[in-house]
C-alpha cells in the first residue's frame, strides 16, 4: 500500500519554528516531484511548497516565500518542510502531496495523486 505519512505539526507561538516530515512508503519516489498544500478551517485547501525530484526546483506560495523552506532526501523517501517566522494565517492542516506529473501542474491543477492525512499546524498570537 503506497502510502505518505506526515509529522511534525503542533502547536507554536507567532514567530516560532516547526519542521515537518513526509516519509513515503509502498513505493519509492526519489522520481516524483513532491510537495506541501495546506487547508485552513472554512477555506479553500491552497498550494505552500513544491520540489522537482532531484530537489533542483523548488516553488512556494507567495505568502510563504522567504520564511518556508521545503527539500528532501531521496534516499529516505522524504520531504521536509522547514517553517519558520510562522504566523497565526499559517495555521492548518498541511498535506503531503507526490505526483510522478512535473510540480507545476499539479500546483496549476491542484491535483496530486498521492496525499498524505495531514499534520495540523495552530499558531498563537
Amino acid at each position: 500500500q503506497v502510502q505518505l505519512v506526515e509529522s511534525g505539526g503542533g502547536s507554536v507561538q507567532a514567530g516560532g519554528s516547526l519542521r515537518l516530515s513526509c516519509a513515503g512508503s509502498g513505493r519509492t519516489f526519489s522520481s516524483s516531484d513532491m510537495g506541501w498544500f495546506r487547508q485552513a478551517p472554512g477555506k479553500k485547501r491552497e498550494f505552500v511548497a513544491g520540489i522537482s525530484w532531484s530537489g533542483g526546483r523548488t516553488y512556494y506560495a507567495d505568502s510563504v516565500q522567504g520564511r518556508f523552506t521545503i527539500s528532501r532526501d531521496n534516499a529516505k523517501n522524504t520531504v521536509y518542510l522547514q517553517m519558520n517566522g510562522l504566523k497565526p494565517e499559517d495555521t492548518g492542516v498541511y498535506h503531503c502531496i507526490a505526483d510522478d506529473r512535473d510540480i507545476v501542474v499539479v500546483i496549476t491543477t491542484e491535483g496530486a495523486t498521492y496525499w498524505g492525512q495531514g499534520t495540523q499546524v495552530i499558531v498563537s498570537s
